[in-house]
């Protein structure tokens, strides 16, 4: 902490509550940007293991306030200045409230959040919370526009169910794979043992589920994955962040060796949005009370200001 404030205090950001200085903007019907943050501490946990990722959002913000001053410089993960023209086109809208017993009150209020910001023509950017806020920000997308879901994650998510919920970490891909809107799954990233049994995997496949694993794409890199998308498709990138290596993001309830590296996540982010919409991006499982000297927040928070980065160059 106390070298987070001395960066800040050399850079000039001081007092920086938003992510990356971003202005607020609490009521979603006032929304006015290309893209939104809304961090979402807390959907639908299971009780074994709780709340275990709620205090995400504002470790993740911590972690990247001291750069707020330096917006205008130049950014290298884009060769230019992070947001084009004079001014941000993103806003940061807070946590959503949440209910630490009514587990499907949470999945409402994160379906009308998106909605809301989707109406207004605002790309969501959700920070987690465990993995099971996803689902409802999937269900939010239902209606006219067919969708392609890009998961990064070490583990598949297919299990219908664990210790009868049906809406956890460990279900978000089954449960968007019976949505209607859900036309295309590509999973990218799974390694080691997780919850996954065959009957599991087989049902993924049989759906038609595209998996790359963490080994293939060490193989074959990354350009099986992005030929996968197809030109112009719409797309929402849920990235689990324990699909990347946890000696970058050892902040993670499930660690395991092998996972994506940095730059590898960044040349999806951007593959994405070069060749299809990036219509919501969510990130998940960051477990700040598990990471080593916020090394995982600030991987977690450049690879959102990525997302901002991409969202801000794309044509309208």
């Amino acid at each position: 902490m106390s070298d987070l404030k001395s960066m800040a205090e050399m850079f000039g950001s001081s007092g920086v509550d938003t992510f990356l200085g971003l202005p607020a903007c609490t009521n979603l019907n006032m929304l006015e940007a290309r893209a939104a943050i809304l961090g979402v501490p807390v959907a639908t946990p299971y009780r074994s293991v709780g709340n275990y990722c709620a205090n995400a959002p504002e470790a993740i913000r911590e972690a990247i306030a001291p750069y707020a001053a330096n917006l205008q410089h130049v950014d290298f993960d884009f060769g230019e200045p992070l947001f084009p023209g004079e001014s941000a086109s993103a806003v940061d809208c807070g946590n959503l409230a949440y209910d630490e017993c009514d587990f499907a009150a949470n999945r409402a209020a994160i379906k009308d959040a998106v909605i809301t910001m989707v109406r207004k023509g605002v790309v969501p950017v959700l920070i987690g919370g465990d993995d099971s806020v996803p689902i409802p920000m999937f269900d939010a997308f239902a209606g006219a526009d067919d969708y392609t879901i890009l998961q990064i994650d070490a583990h598949i998510d297919w299990r219908d169910e664990v210790q009868g919920e049906r809406y956890g970490l460990s279900s978000n891909m089954r449960r968007a794979s019976e949505m209607a809107h859900i036309k295309k799954i590509i999973q990218v990233g799974q390694r080691s043992i997780g919850s996954a049994r065959p009957s599991d995997l087989r049902d993924a496949k049989a759906w038609g589920v595209e998996f790359y694993s963490a080994r293939d794409v060490s193989r074959d890199g990354l350009a099986p994955v992005l030929d996968a998308i197809a030109e112009q498709s719409n797309v929402i990138i849920a990235l689990d962040i324990d699909g990347l290596d946890p000696s970058i993001v050892p902040g993670v309830i499930g660690r395991a060796p092998g996972g994506l590296g940095y730059w590898q996540t960044v040349e999806l982010i951007h593959g994405v949005a070069s060749k299809a919409r990036l219509s919501a991006f969510n990130l998940v499982e960051f477990m700040p009370e598990r990471d080593v000297d916020q090394l995982g927040a600030l991987v977690c928070a450049r690879l959102i200001a990525n997302v901002l980065g991409v969202v801000a160059r794309a044509k309208s």
